[in-house]
């Protein structure tokens, strides 16, 4: 009974007083917002035809399907082509800010309502990959994804250099951005533009409130407890969000694989042959004509994808396991990507992958390119800045608004 309470205990202290996997999240986080990105501006020619006005799921569609699913979408609140522009560069900037970990609280929660004002438009030009985006999204506003890898990381230790030195610094761009999104989130909401579902609305609503109360707890209060109380919420409502996205992606793979045991094509190990001869799936024709050749591979390939499907989620209880199937399904995402023209469903799915990383490689991962970085910034004259070098502290936090 001693030791049973002894590792609950142990297990209370390592969920409430730090956030785990920080370099795993700050993938997650730079991965999901570099697909988006790039998806976004792979499709800006032709954004009006997938989510604007010259789509063929007109306005009265997507109104009429709304008003029955009360999907949240910030591009319903008018028709014009003018907001239709400034919500898809809404989407763009804050992709590009999340990805570099400016204000990332703040642009976690700009980058859902672009993900899902964009989707929830146009629901049925989707895939896969968009729908692991939309669920990631959300998720990622739980998660404090900043510790490491970002610009608020770097400027939190060079706040910390400064308190050391005696110096104090003042935070006025959160503030400055919590007054504008509040007044901005305040008119909508008398305007009731916020119909519909009450989740996302709701998650915006705390998400404001809780940066004015670390703010008043971090400057106002008289002793240290509040802020440490909020600490410990800010781990634990992180660490169940990570759990959620590991469990996400286990269900992900388990899902697809049970699915596939039962299709007749996959139990006779024809599956991967029919794809590579569809001409929507054939980017490089010769390619996949190249890889269909032999019986023998296409079976192996069928089985293998669903017998790594399948047994993934049960490998996460063997670590050396684990990493070797990791290393096979991002292996056969990225085939995907070049030989089935799916690139950015891959990415998707990398990103998730990634959660399951380990952190010595990460950590190896990032050194690597911080060395690449600095090498390039020789070769150009300047000298590298060694105080960017903060993606081993993963204990970095937010100056006055928390990351």
């Amino acid at each position: 009974m001693n030791r049973f309470s002894l590792a609950v205990s142990r297990g209370i202290a390592r969920v409430t007083e730090s956030a785990l996997g920080p370099y795993q999240t700050a993938v997650i986080r730079i991965g999901f917002s570099a697909t988006w990105l790039l998806f976004l501006l792979r499709e800006l020619p032709h954004r009006h035809e997938l989510y604007g006005p010259d789509g063929p799921w007109s306005w009265d569609l997507a109104e009429q399907l709304i008003a029955t699913n009360r999907a949240f979408t910030i591009l319903m609140w008018s028709d014009g082509r003018l907001w239709f522009e400034i919500v898809y560069a809404l989407g763009i900037l804050t992709s590009a800010l999340l990805m570099l970990g400016w204000r990332t609280r703040t642009m976690s929660v700009l980058f859902m309502v672009g993900v899902l004002s964009l989707q929830n438009r146009s629901v049925f030009m989707g895939d896969g990959g968009d729908n692991v985006l939309h669920l990631m999204s959300i998720y990622l506003v739980f998660t404090r994804c900043a510790q490491v890898w970002s610009l608020d990381a770097r400027r939190a230790a060079r706040a910390r250099a400064a308190d050391e030195r005696g110096e104090r610094v003042r935070d006025r761009t959160g503030p400055a951005l919590w007054c504008v999104l509040g007044a901005v989130l305040v008119a909508v909401t008398l305007a009731g533009r916020m119909e519909g579902d009450w989740l996302i609305p709701a998650l915006l609503w705390t998400v404001w409130l809780a940066q004015a109360l670390w703010w008043l707890a971090g400057r106002r209060a008289k002793t240290g407890e509040p802020r440490i109380m909020l600490d410990v919420i800010a781990h634990i409502v992180h660490n169940g969000a990570l759990l959620v996205i590991m469990a996400e992606a286990c269900l992900i793979y388990a899902t697809a694989g049970w699915y596939k045991v039962q299709g007749s094509r996959w139990q006779d190990g024809t599956a991967v042959y029919y794809p590579l001869h569809l001409e929507y799936f054939s980017p490089w024709p010769a390619l996949a004509d190249l890889l269909s050749a032999s019986g023998t591979l296409v079976m192996l390939v069928t089985y293998g994808t669903v017998l790594v499907q399948v047994a993934f989620p049960f490998t996460l209880f063997n670590r050396r396991v684990k990493n070797v199937l990791l290393v096979a399904m991002i292996t056969e995402h990225a085939v995907i990507a070049v030989v089935l023209g799916l690139p950015f469903f891959s990415l998707a799915m990398i990103a998730a992958d990634a959660v399951f990383l380990p952190t010595t490689f990460l950590r190896r991962l990032g050194g690597w390119a911080a060395r690449a970085r600095d090498r390039l910034l020789r070769r150009e004259g300047r000298a590298p800045a060694s105080e960017q070098h903060t993606d081993e502290s993963p204990e970095a936090t937010h100056v006055g608004f928390r990351t």
